[in-house]
């Protein structure tokens, strides 16, 4: 079945709110005629500058990162109240750098999805093998796994809302990537076990990234594979000629 894609550029920690909106106003104007779903992922001290240059835009703004408790003794962390007062959209949850980081297992990784969805947000599930899973032949099993726990809880109808991210960590920031194939069969093993938990129908609509050294170079072909609906887009989302040429992979 065709399915839109989403291309997601996750900014980590880079660009100030003058920057962002500098970034976001040129973005928009590059954006406008393409039929994807295009986001950026911002820094939380600069969501409300995004916010304001994306207003009627194509592009949607996410946060990186949300607590799984409404309030309380949580210093430095932010809730899903505070984003969605905001106007936030979206949100990128269990990223391999916060779970290497700053010790996300996948018990909070689930929290965290059942918060956002709860709260009307649509999380970005970050799933993905280190370099020695894949080396040991364990990256299906151990994706499989990772989406179980994640998606434990989540419905069927809530299952429309949730955007998976497959990140190989060995080729986040490294300059690797995986290979055409090597992507596409891991985002089809994710597909796969959304059928077993959700059915055909739900499995088939769900939009999976791949996400790992995406650049302007390989965006079209690994786009155009069966089972990957876009990416999600470090570095090269930092370079706004970079990401426009990704956005519009298929000119």
């Amino acid at each position: 079945m065709s399915r839109k894609k989403v291309i997601a550029g996750n900014w980590k920690m880079n660009k100030t709110p003058s920057e962002t909106s500098i970034f976001i106003t040129e973005l928009s104007d590059r954006v406008k005629q393409t039929k994807d779903i295009v986001i950026c992922a911002v820094p939380y001290v600069c969501l409300t500058a995004a916010l304001k240059s994306a207003k009627r835009t194509k592009i949607k703004i996410a946060a990186q990162n949300l607590h799984f408790e409404d309030n309380g003794a949580f210093t430095g962390e932010v809730s899903t109240d505070m984003l969605t007062d905001l106007g936030v959209k979206y949100v990128i949850v269990g990223h391999s750098e916060r779970r290497q980081y700053y010790n996300e297992t996948d018990a909070t990784v689930n929290k965290k999805i059942l918060k956002a969805l709860k709260a009307g947000l649509k999380p970005i599930l970050c799933v993905g093998e280190s370099l020695d899973q894949r080396e040991m032949g364990v990256t299906s099993d151990f994706v499989r796994y990772q989406v179980r726990y994640a998606l434990n809880g989540v419905s069927s109808e809530d299952m429309k809302n949730v955007i998976i991210a497959y990140e190989p960590i060995w080729a986040i920031g490294t300059g690797k990537t995986a290979t055409n194939e090597q992507a596409n069969d891991v985002c089809k093993t994710i597909r796969e076990t959304l059928v077993e938990l959700y059915g055909r129908r739900v499995a088939n609509a769900a939009l999976i990234q791949y996400g790992g050294s995406v650049n302007v170079k390989n965006a079209n072909e690994l786009f155009n594979m069966s089972d990957i609906d876009g990416g999600l887009v470090g570095g090269a989302s930092l370079k706004i000629d970079d990401f426009d040429k990704i956005v519009n992979y298929n000119k």
